[in-house]
């Protein structure tokens, strides 16, 4: 059988090329099997270049034991667990498993070479072991409740969040304790097998793959205060060029403590039919094909320096941008009307609008009918007590409360009117909504220029 060396096998990989080949044709072209190639580059995946120049060949009793229960209870496979104890043959495993199944720990003992003793083993006393009685098996009689002693102790104080001593938990412990005592003794008193042992402590060296995305997740969030959900921090990094699984990023947020903020109500302004009433057109009907063709409009209160204000928006449905908005500290009708004429001073002269709102008194005027009748605007309102027939403003203004009103401190109303100014410039131009995958002014552009 031929012997290849590290530096063979390694080359060996390196030249291979899954585009070019498969991985069946390159073993056959270079003299080997399938399997045989695919140990060699499990080893190098798991150990770099150290796994192919090193492996191990003579193994003793327990080595061979942990082995075995490694296999057992992690469920992986006769070559993963060969590569991950950088064993010279994964086959040699499957050799020993046999063994073990057909005699027992005796089947696992080495073959002696030569003329076997014909002195009476029992007699000897076992290697390293100190005499009964003697002083240095006393001390080795303190070492060990020593470490009796110590090990509970730390592992208590390592408990793990969720109220339990976990095997991560144990191995942080011997490895802590290794230069102290034995690992061997260490991994005994602790219950867990070396070979989990090991493997642990393999992981916790082992640098975080998802480093890089995490750091880059805490970025987003941090750079949109914490107003981004799992979702929209997965849509920004996929226009960032990073494709990840929502899923992934929802995990990972999960393990950095990061969640999205809270939603709150909204101020309610029905008082009665005060004036007209107008129908339902828009249905819940929330689609719109181009900018310009359905608004709609609310009012929300909120509280600030022990003060009431009052926030009035119009959202376009094409994308949601915000048209304009006025801010006072009533809810007169002078709110209602500077929002309308600002809003109208947006709306180019051929158009097909829809304004919808609910029943509050502002809407049922006749000032404000008058005014969208003038500029050929069609009215809609919601049914009595229906706040579904204007979900989309209900959401906008849960957004803006949660991620800007209850985000930020301010000191005066003056910084707080630059601050929301700033936000709704932020909401428009920068704001990823999810459906959309952009913002509302990047859609409303990106519609614009392909028109």
């Amino acid at each position: 059988m031929t012997k290849y060396t590290g530096d063979i096998k390694l080359d060996i990989i390196q030249g291979y090329d899954p585009k070019v080949i498969s991985q069946k044709e390159y073993a056959k072209q270079m003299g080997i099997t399938k399997a045989q190639f695919q140990y060699w580059l499990r080893l190098f995946e798991i150990h770099g270049e150290e796994g192919l120049i090193n492996p191990y060949t003579n193994c003793t009793v327990s080595f061979k034991l942990d082995v075995l229960n490694y296999m057992v209870q992690s469920g992986a496979s006769l070559m993963d667990t060969a590569a991950l104890f950088k064993i010279s043959s994964y086959t040699m495993v499957y050799d020993w498993q046999k063994k073990m199944e057909a005699g027992g720990l005796e089947a696992l003992e080495p073959n002696q070479k030569g003329r076997p003793s014909m002195k009476d083993k029992s007699t000897k006393q076992p290697k390293n072991e100190p005499v009964k009685g003697s002083v240095e098996a006393l001390e080795a009689r303190i070492k060990q409740l020593e470490m009796e002693n110590e090990y509970p102790k730390k592992v208590e104080c390592l408990r793990s969040k969720q109220g339990k001593i976990t095997k991560k938990d144990k191995a942080q412990v011997v490895y802590e304790l290794r230069h102290k005592y034995s690992v061997k003794a260490l991994v005994k008193l602790a219950g867990i097998p070396r070979s989990t042992y090991y493997d642990l402590v393999k992981r916790m060296n082992r640098t975080d793959p998802d480093a890089n995305l995490k750091t880059e997740i805490k970025g987003i969030y941090e750079e949109h205060e914490g107003r981004y959900g799992y979702r929209r921090i997965r849509d920004e990094l996929a226009n960032r060029g990073q494709k990840v699984n929502h899923k992934k990023v929802q995990r990972l947020m999960k393990e950095l403590g990061l969640k999205c903020i809270v939603r709150m109500k909204k101020y309610k302004s029905y008082k009665g039919d005060v004036g007209k009433i107008a129908p339902n057109l828009l249905d819940r009907n929330f689609m719109a094909d181009a900018p310009y063709q359905k608004w709609v409009t609310d009012i929300t209160e909120f509280k600030l320096f022990g003060e009431k204000f009052y926030f009035s928006p119009v959202l376009d449905l094409f994308g949601s941008e915000v048209i304009t908005y006025t801010l006072g500290s009533r809810p007169t009708y002078s709110l209602v009307s500077e929002m309308v004429e600002k809003a109208l001073a947006h709306l180019p002269e051929d158009h097909q609008l829809l304004m919808h709102s609910d029943q509050g008194w502002h809407y049922q005027m006749k000032q404000y009918r008058n005014t969208l009748e003038r500029k050929g605007i069609i009215q809609s309102m919601s049914r009595k007590g229906n706040c579904y027939d204007n979900s989309v403003m209900e959401n906008f203004f849960g957004i803006m409360k949660s991620e800007f009103l209850y985000l930020k401190e301010f000191d005066t109303v003056e910084q707080f009117k630059i601050e929301l100014e700033k936000y709704i410039e932020y909401y428009n131009t920068k704001r990823i909504k999810a459906k959309l995958k952009m913002s509302p002014a990047q859609y409303r552009t990106h519609f614009t220029q392909a028109a």
